[in-house]
């Protein structure tokens, strides 16, 4: 089997195109045909049922990846994956300031900065849906905008998002 283990690697390596698989896969083959060695039948050629139990593993796998998905590989990723616990909370103390600065507005201006600052409506439009002239929502969506930022005191690199934003007004 050792002598052998130079072929089955080039075959492993052509089946899967990459060295680590590769690899993983002689050494797999290698596992099964160790434990199942009373499944060789003497007289057959030895490298033949290598070949054919390093295929059905590569079979086995790609299937495996198709049903469950691609494996990674933890230690090799540049970056944990998730969020930064940091920024979650600077995220909802900011989001938390942004509501209280929301309650201060009155009625009006609070509309108009959902329709116009996080609905994206143009002024022309809010101005048409509130039946208001489009000077009046320009000046109410300046004092509000006034209002709202006396109320934030936004922590050191946090912002609000326009999608945050409206997740916790929705919510």
């Amino acid at each position: 089997m050792v002598a052998f283990l130079p072929r089955l690697r080039r075959f492993a390596y052509g089946l899967s195109g990459d060295f680590a698989q590769a690899d993983d896969l002689v050494q797999d083959a290698c596992v099964r045909a160790l434990t199942h060695r009373d499944q060789w039948q003497p007289g057959t050629k030895f490298e033949s049922w290598m070949f054919r139990i390093t295929q059905n593993l590569w079979i086995d796998k790609r299937r495996s990846v198709k049903s469950r998905g691609v494996h990674q590989d933890i230690d090799g990723l540049d970056e944990p994956m998730g969020v930064d616990g940091r920024d979650v909370t600077e995220g909802r103390l900011t989001l938390s300031s942004v509501m209280k600065g929301m309650q201060a507005l009155s009625e009006d201006q609070r509309t108009l900065m959902v329709l116009v600052c996080i609905e994206g409506v143009s002024y022309k439009e809010a101005s048409e849906t509130l039946n208001v002239p489009i000077g009046t929502v320009m000046s109410r969506l300046a004092r509000a905008r006034q209002t709202l930022q006396a109320h934030l005191v936004p922590p050191a690199g946090a912002g609000v998002t326009k999608i945050a934003l409206k997740e916790t007004l929705r919510g």
